[in-house]
């Protein structure tokens, strides 16, 4: 691969939910035929993108039903400088996949990424009450664990079964229809979004100096002062004491606009650290 070539780095094996997100923004980029590049965790995708081995990465912030996919915001938060260049929502239909010799009576175990095994845990319940599960780096990854085992079924996508030779014995059997994934697509530190949309988003996170009272108070009343709409707030533990948290928002328009940015020039005096994770078009 040549330093001019277009890369892009996703959790792998290749049929996974990550795969196709990939496959989506390739798309969107104009670049239907950019190197596709396999990692075996989120971490190492932002390791891709943050050292420069690819241009862009592909990672999961959120499921419908699971929540936040935290070792995404761990990285943002802790140890990636990478910024969001877009996000794209994902419909998830799994499927139960087997081994082609494989009896539905004989599978004593089912493997998928715990994302997915969370959001198939009442399928699971009703209809293998006795089978363990065991999660998985990727959904792919376990349908490469069905093949080699035929008392063992996975949780993936039909793409991944046709991929890797196994067979389809349920489909759609996540918890709860409208099952989505959202994915963004990231870049390196001080990379503009090459994406167009309608209007704009923007990520931050937000480091507390000290645990006080009215601190969330404060910074929504910030937000509002300015007119500016969080469409999202969540916090996460620090790491580095029991109780100590901060904060993921999710704001209307760019960061570079007036409003936007006057608040987040306030809260910086006030707060340990604003980290702005990305401006984004959306569709």
């Amino acid at each position: 691969m040549t330093e001019k070539e277009t890369s892009i780095a996703y959790l792998g094996p290749e049929g996974t939910y990550c795969n196709e997100a990939a496959l989506v923004f390739a798309s969107k980029l104009g670049m239907p035929d950019a190197a596709l590049v396999p990692c075996s965790s989120f971490t190492e995708v932002f390791e891709c993108v943050d050292r420069g081995k690819c241009t862009y990465g592909v990672v999961a912030t959120e499921n419908a039903l699971e929540g936040p996919v935290t070792a995404t915001l761990d990285n943002f938060a802790f140890n990636s400088a990478a910024q969001i260049l877009g996000v794209h929502v994902l419909d998830i239909h799994h499927c139960l996949i087997a081994h082609p010799a494989a009896k539905r009576a004989e599978i004593r175990t089912i493997t998928s990424h715990v994302q997915a095994l969370g959001q198939c845990r009442r399928f699971i319940a009703r209809e293998f009450p006795a089978a363990t599960t065991a999660p998985s780096s990727s959904t792919a990854e376990s349908v490469m664990a069905a093949m080699a085992d035929p008392t063992c079924a996975a949780i993936a996508t039909r793409f991944a079964a046709e991929m890797h030779g196994a067979v389809v014995v349920d489909d759609d059997i996540e918890d709860m229809l409208g099952n989505q994934t959202s994915f963004a697509l990231i870049g390196r530190a001080g990379t503009v979004s090459p994406l167009e949309g309608a209007s704009y988003k923007t990520s931050i996170a937000l480091f507390m100096r000290q645990d006080r009272a009215g601190t969330l108070n404060m910074i929504l009343s910030e937000f509002a002062y300015a007119g500016v709409n969080i469409t999202m707030i969540q916090s996460r533990p620090t790491k580095q004491a029991l109780g100590d948290y901060m904060f993921f928002l999710d704001l209307e328009g760019r960061a570079d606009e007036p409003a936007l940015q006057t608040a987040l020039n306030c809260l910086r005096l006030k707060l340990r650290e604003v980290k702005v994770l990305g401006s984004y078009p959306v569709d």
